[in-house]
């Protein structure tokens, strides 16, 4: 086998991040060889193009599905297969929690070395289309046109396109019209604003040149309340262009309660401004976990399903066993809605955050809800942040709750975990390889895994998020 060689292959199993595994016995006494081939499910026939040959191992894309796995549905989205967000929309969604399930075990026994602990039952997301509270779409003065596009022989206007990236291409947008994650009065703001600044001819901004205006449009739809925010990313000032959108955009839908522009002036293509200009309503929206109630600024970090966050914080508390009077050091802690949302069961919750706004979410935070045993510090979780809490005269924590970016944790950070000793920690992570690196740390300095569950926060995604619990030994 070699790159470039086409292959018939018979689906065995499903891999992490969304793969099937076929296996080759060349006969001897060698092991089968394993071929990883994206977008498949077991129990598919297919005809593959190797794309990647190593030692034990090659990778391959699907040219010919041969024969369809009884796993197998009919997609909702017609923009299926081009754009990259819903990538296992054609998996019966009952098999994508089994998989899901399937592969957290996994990980944890092959990479991390576990055993003995308890495997909670996943916890399926209640909506499993339109559960997003926050779209990010992007302008593009070159539109990428689907496979049905082109065969269909027609002349598309391609200079002006507004919708989401392909996979791995930071410069190709495919224009959406219709997308199934956030909410039908998204897809209708979307359009309309595709249509207001393609009618002015307004400028997009391009990598190639840096100049142009247009840059994102990122729609923020509160879950439990009637809040709902439109930001639109430039990459500089035209008030008057501003006024006349606002103006049309909140005739058209007055079901927005803020607009935003947020002006990046800088190469780095995120939406995120450097600063911003309220055209509408506060600059900012309310939304609800439990009884709690949070305020998202347009830059603010919030679960992406709410709904199911809900869930995911109610795990957490769980799985914390919290007795009376409990010290909790929240790391990685945000806007402060774990800490927040689990502080009328301990004494104390002193919440760690390396972003200062975050920070300042959470301080005001605790306020809305009349927090009074919520602290937080912005501190160094790359160095080490035992400094802080010694400068502080903090107590000692008897549970931590982690919850760090898909990258996990830096071992300076596990350190200082490990230096504090608390009889608990709970990590809440949405990378379980990463998390299993870091939870073998932690057993090695005398923790013993308990128990896992794992929250689909996702749908038609592979991505998933689990919750640990570990205890000193």
């Amino acid at each position: 086998m070699k790159k470039n060689d086409l292959i018939k292959l018979t689906i065995e199993k499903y891999a992490f991040e969304g793969k099937g595994i076929a296996k080759i016995d060349f006969g001897d006494d060698e092991k089968k060889f394993i071929v990883f081939v994206e977008g498949t499910y077991p129990g598919d026939l297919v005809l593959a193009k190797v794309t990647k040959k190593k030692k034990s191992f090659a990778d391959a894309k699907i040219i010919e599905l041969l024969e369809k796995s009884s796993l197998r549905t009919e997609a909702r989205c017609k923009y299926f297969g081009t754009c990259g967000g819903c990538k296992q929309q054609n998996l019966f969604y009952k098999d994508q929690l089994i998989f899901k399930q399937e592969q957290v075990d996994e990980i944890y026994q092959r990479l991390g070395g576990f055993s003995g602990y308890v495997m909670e039952e996943i916890i399926p997301s209640k909506n499993i289309f339109f559960y997003r509270n926050k779209m990010d779409f992007s302008f593009a003065d070159k539109k990428w046109l689907t496979e049905d596009e082109i065969k269909s022989g027609e002349k598309f206007d391609r200079d002006f396109a507004l919708g989401l990236h392909i996979p791995n291409m930071f410069d190709k947008v495919i224009d959406i019209d219709e997308c199934f994650l956030q909410s039908e009065l998204s897809n209708r703001i979307l359009n309309f604003t595709r249509e207001f600044f393609k009618t002015k001819n307004t400028s997009i901004y391009t990598t190639k040149t840096h100049s142009g205006y247009l840059r994102n449009l990122v729609i923020k739809q509160a879950s439990n309340t009637n809040d709902l925010m439109v930001n639109l990313v430039t990459s500089n000032d035209d008030d008057e262009l501003m006024m006349s959108f606002t103006s049309e955009l909140t005739k058209a839908f007055p079901e927005i309660t803020t607009f935003i522009n947020n002006i990046n002036t800088t190469k780095a293509l995120i939406a995120v401004g450097n600063y911003e200009k309220i055209f509408f309503g506060d600059g900012y929206i309310y939304d609800k976990i439990g009884k709690y109630k949070f305020r998202i600024s347009a830059n603010s970090f919030f679960q992406t399903n709410t709904l199911q966050a809900e869930n995911l914080y109610q795990k957490t508390l769980e799985f914390c066993e919290f007795e009376s009077d409990e010290i909790v050091y929240d790391l990685y802690s945000g806007a402060g809605t774990i800490s927040i949302f689990v502080s009328e069961y301990v004494k104390n919750v002193f919440g760690f955050e390396v972003v200062d706004s975050s920070v300042k979410d959470a301080e005001l935070n605790r306020e809305i809800n009349n927090i009074s045993n919520v602290y937080s510090f912005k501190a160094d979780l790359y160095s080490t942040f035992l400094p802080l809490t010694k400068l502080h005269n903090l107590p000692k924590p008897t549970t931590i709750i982690l919850d760090p970016p898909r990258s996990g944790m830096h071992t300076n950070t596990v350190n200082d975990v490990i230096n504090l000793s608390p009889k608990k920690i709970v990590y809440v992570s949405c990378n379980p390889t990463t998390q299993v690196r870091d939870l073998k740390l932690f057993v090695d300095a005398g923790y013993q895994l308990i128990k896992i569950c794992s929250v689909d926060m996702f749908p038609h995604t592979y991505h998933i998020e689990t919750v640990a619990l570990l205890r000193k030994i």
